[in-house]
């Protein structure tokens, strides 16, 4: 099923239901899987660490490539979702709540076509 037919709650059940038939709610506990996703991400991140930002718009096009980034990706947002498990967090309110918060700090009049830091040009920071 694609991004338009699987809900949240569906790739949390995925995931619950993963873990369970495996008794590794043992190991989930929050701290064990806050490292988990921490390590995770850096694997994501080791696909343009050495590229530049145009090369790394191109990665679309090469299919292993991709590949192998989206199996990275799917490890980050499954160690997200075992997390929102583990602690109970609604993962649908928290982004609604968090994305009111970034629209106050970054007014889209102020910031549009513009990084979150205008002194480095950095992205915004969360």
């Amino acid at each position: 099923m694609s991004d338009s037919e699987t809900t949240v709650e569906d790739l949390r059940q995925l995931l619950s239901d993963f873990v369970d038939e495996r008794d590794w709610q043992q190991f989930h506990s929050p701290k064990n899987l806050a490292m988990a996703l921490a390590i995770e991400a850096a694997e994501l991140m080791e696909h343009f660490q050495w590229i530049d930002i145009a090369d790394s718009r191109r990665l679309a096009e090469n299919p292993a490539k991709l590949a192998a980034v989206g199996e990275e990706l799917a490890d980050v947002l499954s160690y997200t979702l075992a997390m929102a498990n583990s602690l109970g967090i609604d993962l649908s309110d928290t982004i609604r709540a968090k994305m009111i918060k970034n629209a106050i700090k970054y007014p889209a009049d102020q910031y549009r076509g513009r990084s979150g830091d205008d002194d480095l040009g950095a992205a915004p920071s969360s």
